[in-house]
């Protein structure tokens, strides 16, 4: 169902399991809420049993189905901002416990949310690990800053090896701060997270969520 936080942003969330083990917050990619998170959330809650909540990246704009538009709208969105949200969701949850997981603009959002204490465990599919320079802001903080002087003990990250956002020297600063790195050696960006991508590879997905849920509740 969906929920509005206190800061007014829209959620999708599903608090139907009875005893969850955790709760989760999701940070969706560029293209915002839509019915692939709904179903994501509702999968996610049955299969691992926990509380799930999806929050919009972009709120109060409407910016419609392309991509351009979306580029050029990441450099007006604020870190504080965006984190404040993810807090706030995290509290929707109602658990003891809270963990975060995010997709390609959302995974670079988990990096950046290392800084926070308020997540257990926190896992980035193929996010970016350096702003790209089109969203570079006075709003946008590094990645790999935040990682640095924050938890990066609880970061995952999975990576596709032919990922152009990320590329190898990227990940080779993320495993020099030994931050816990899985890559897929033939993946592209957004391998996991859409099966109606071309990108897409069901073996590798699947692995990446078993890897990510064994990381939650570890």
């Amino acid at each position: 169902m969906r929920i509005t936080l206190p800061s007014g942003t829209e959620c999708e969330i599903d608090r139907t399991v009875a005893n969850p083990k955790m709760g989760l917050v999701i940070a969706p990619d560029i293209f915002s809420l839509r019915g692939l998170y709904d179903v994501l959330v509702k999968r996610l809650a049955n299969e691992w049993q926990m509380a799930v909540c999806a929050v919009e990246p972009f709120p109060g704009k409407t910016l419609g189905p392309e991509i351009e538009p979306r580029f050029a709208a990441v450099p007006e969105l604020d870190d504080d901002k965006h984190l404040r949200d993810l807090h706030e969701a995290a509290d929707a949850l109602g658990t003891a416990e809270v963990g975060l997981m995010g997709f390609c603009m959302g995974g670079m959002y988990c990096f950046k949310s290392a800084r926070s204490d308020r997540f257990k465990k926190i896992i980035s599919f193929y996010g970016m690990i350096t702003v790209p320079d089109g969203w570079k802001s006075a709003t946008q903080g590094e990645p790999l800053e935040f990682l640095k002087n924050g938890n990066k003990d609880r970061v995952l990250a999975i990576i596709g090896g032919k990922d152009h956002y990320t590329p190898p020297a990227d990940v080779a600063e993320l495993i020099r701060l030994n931050v816990k790195t899985e890559i897929y050696p033939e993946a592209e960006h957004a391998f996991a997270h859409d099966a109606s991508r071309p990108a897409h590879r069901a073996q590798d997905a699947a692995n990446a969520y078993e890897k990510t849920y064994n990381w939650l509740i570890s």
